[in-house]
């Protein structure tokens, strides 16, 4: 999309994800430029390298993306019970929103056209949910502190039923929306002139490796 891009994460990419190899067959190294790749280790060193945004004179990222949280804020088997854990939760979420804020500022002086900043992160959560159609309380503490933050919420829930197998797909996902986000987005949707906002989606993955979205 030709943004500049800030991506943390602990495991380093070796090659591009097939379905975007095939999605975008066109892409050009000039392009993947833009990415910017960072591995941090521990929850220590991404917080200093999020803080450091504030302070670079290059122009700043239109998105930042922190893959895999939970990996920086538990260890192997933990729950996230740990009080602890939670507080360091919730000043990492906080950082990362206002990161996000102050850049979206910095892009505006820059040019009044520039798109906000935006922030995505993912996290495994190590509690089985039981959730129904995305509506189920979460029962993960830290997921609790996370959406606190998080505007919107984008669960996915793997359907491992035998209709997905006989599709002939290599997996199935459910993807629901919720968050405060989408409910000011689905208050709004009548008073402006935009098409109603989905709150469920499904994920087709195919063998090779092509990937659909279908809003449910």
């Amino acid at each position: 999309m030709g943004v500049k891009v800030t991506f943390f994460t602990q495991t380093q990419i070796q090659s591009l994800p097939v379905c975007l190899q095939k999605c975008v067959p066109s892409l050009s190294p000039q392009s993947l430029k833009k990415i910017k790749f960072s591995y941090p280790r521990t929850v220590v060193e991404l917080l200093q390298q999020v803080a450091s945004l504030h302070e670079s004179t290059n122009t700043p990222p239109s998105l930042i993306i922190v893959d895999g949280l939970e990996a920086y804020l538990r260890g192997p088997g933990d729950d996230g019970s740990h009080p602890g854990e939670q507080s360091c939760a919730a000043h990492l979420s906080a950082l990362l929103c206002d990161t996000a804020a102050f850049l979206t500022e910095l892009l505006k002086q820059r040019s009044s056209s520039s798109a906000p900043c935006h922030l995505i992160t993912s996290f495994q959560s190590g509690v089985d949910s039981g959730q129904a159609g995305g509506e189920a309380p979460a029962t993960d503490p830290i997921l609790d502190v996370l959406d606190r933050y998080f505007q919107v919420r984008c669960t996915l829930d793997p359907d491992r039923s035998y209709e997905a197998v006989a599709a002939g797909l290599k997996e199935l996902w459910h993807i629901y929306l919720s968050g405060t986000g989408m409910t000011e987005a689905l208050s709004t949707k009548d008073s402006e002139d935009r098409p109603p906002v989905a709150q469920e989606w499904q994920l087709l993955i195919y063998p090779d490796g092509l990937m659909e979205f279908k809003s449910a």
